[in-house]
């Protein structure tokens, strides 16, 4: 692909670079969009992909570099100024509002007008109907959002798009959410748009679906550009090559672990959503005492929605064995706290942490009943030599037990979420995402600190979408895929490649 391509470049950003402070998210980037075909853009959690594409829609402007459009030099101040330039994109979360017609979404904060009417809705209805005829569905303009399919919505968000003359389409992570009659009807969406002549971008982590659809495919890693290839000249394997590179693994695990009788133990463990979608299909797994389990799998695979069934956070259907007594799907969670199991969930800000409280009372919250004195006093003292001892023990930086917990670092702010899963005395330790958005050196703590932790004889289950953390940590790893268990390995009969097929497979 050389640059004499350009008549079938539609846009390109030439040399971007986005700097936040203390990281590089895009190092001078240089990207094609091939006119008419799908360009699929993937890399790593943290490659710079979602960057780049709100560079390209106007979300935000870059630290340096310039942007072309038909070979014209452009400048976008706002995902407005982007869409009048026809360059359009559709978030991963759906911008529609549920309770307005299909047509209103369409139009909304640009509604239709004529003369003194406020809004000529007739004229919004006919427009919403051309877009649906162009894009083969038969939705009424005047159905309420709600009614609709989380599918069709998806193609309702299309519609906004083209409804602005669209001639660059971002779609992020578009089958995230969808079914796989849904997705078939999205693909066929995306063959006819490119038909007519609509250049689409496309960013998704499975592999397959990437082959199926796109024409071509540009990889980031690290937040450089890394390769540039036509699909039908490449293959998977290929493409996991260059995504992850030959980076050896640090490996945070002794020679020679033992481990105990099973902790854990689930048998046929299902989940399915009030829309009727399959978030968990039919896991079994153990974890015995000592040993730590990480599960793989990319966005929508079902590792979080797994978590809360074992929590009891969800309703499923299915077994639980907790420490030899089984866990009915009606138990509590404070209740499955109480026999042993602890979770550390994927969303520190929003579930993790009380941020205007101090360390000491964010990490004692979970375990007050342990330290109750006649029933209503809590005994400070014993309260007090815990919180220390958990500082010591996970080498949390802090000045104070005293201090607000929002005036700690990301990763300082986790060992006191894993703090006090600790101080709860668990059999079991549940981490969701466990190093989502903490730096390279707090990451290594957090691994350390799940060592000494299983070394303390804890069965820990945690779940990642970093292969590198995967190996890295994991005694055993199993890959989950659209609900499923797809592979079950120890981590010496582990390579990344067989994890990322994995990890792919039936979607």
């Amino acid at each position: 692909m050389h640059s004499s391509d350009t008549a079938d470049v539609v846009m390109r950003a030439e040399a971007i670079s986005m700097v936040y402070p203390g990281t590089i998210a895009l190092n001078e980037v240089d990207y094609r969009v091939y006119r008419g075909k799908v360009n699929v853009i993937i890399g790593e959690n943290g490659a710079g992909k979602s960057t780049l594409m709100k560079i390209l829609a106007g979300v935000q402007q870059p630290t340096s570099g310039r942007i072309f459009l038909n070979e014209e030099q452009v400048t976008f101040s706002s995902t407005r100024d982007a869409a009048s330039r026809g360059v359009g994109m559709v978030h991963q979360e759906l911008n529609l509002f549920g309770n307005l017609s299909v047509a209103e979404n369409i139009f909304l904060g640009r509604e239709r007008q004529r003369g003194l009417m406020p809004i000529d809705t007739a004229e919004q209805h006919r427009i919403t109907a051309e877009l649906m005829a162009r894009l083969n569905q038969d939705i009424a303009p005047s159905e309420l959002l709600s009614n609709l399919k989380v599918g069709q919505q998806q193609l309702v968000e299309i519609a906004k798009a083209l409804a602005d003359q669209a001639d660059v389409l971002i779609l992020d992570e578009p089958t995230s959410a969808l079914s796989k009659t849904e997705i078939e009807l999205l693909f066929e969406v995306i063959r006819d748009l490119t038909a007519q002549g609509v250049s689409i971008i496309y960013i998704s982590h499975r592999l397959e679906e990437l082959m199926a659809i796109g024409d071509h495919i540009t990889i980031l890693r690290d937040g450089n550009l890394q390769s540039e290839a036509l699909i039908e000249a490449i293959d998977v394997p290929w493409i996991v090559r260059e995504m992850l590179g030959s980076d050896p693994v640090t490996d945070f695990l002794k020679p020679g672990r033992e481990f105990g009788e099973p902790v854990l133990d689930v048998r046929n463990l299902s989940l399915v959503s009030t829309t009727g979608l399959t978030l968990v299909d039919e896991v079994s797994l153990e974890v015995r005492a000592g040993e730590i389990v990480g599960v793989y799998g990319l966005m929508g695979a079902g590792r979080t929605e797994l978590m809360e069934c074992l929590l009891g956070l969800q309703r499923y259907q299915g077994e639980i064995t907790l420490d030899g007594q089984s866990v009915h799907e009606g138990t509590s969670t404070s209740e499955r706290i109480r026999r042993g199991m602890c979770l550390v969930p994927e969303d520190r800000k929003k579930n993790g942490i009380f941020p205007v409280s101090s360390v000491s009372n964010n990490m004692t919250i979970s375990s007050l009943w342990r330290r109750l004195k006649h029933r209503f006093t809590i005994d400070e003292p014993a309260e007090d030599a815990a919180v220390n001892s958990a500082i010591n023990t996970l080498s949390i930086k802090v000045s104070s037990p005293d201090i607000e917990i929002r005036a700690l670092s990301g990763g300082n702010q986790q060992k006191v979420v894993i703090g006090r899963t600790l101080l709860t005395d668990p059999k079991m330790l549940l981490l969701d995402e466990p190093t989502r958005g903490i730096d390279i050196g707090a990451k290594g703590d957090v691994f350390d600190m799940m060592v000494s932790l299983s070394e303390r004889g804890i069965g820990v289950l945690f779940s990642t979408s970093d292969l590198k953390e995967i190996m890295a940590v994991s005694d055993r790893i199993l890959v989950m895929s659209g609900g499923r268990l797809t592979a079950n390995v120890s981590r010496h009969d582990a390579t990344e490649s067989a994890l990322v097929s994995a990890s792919a497979q039936g979607l």
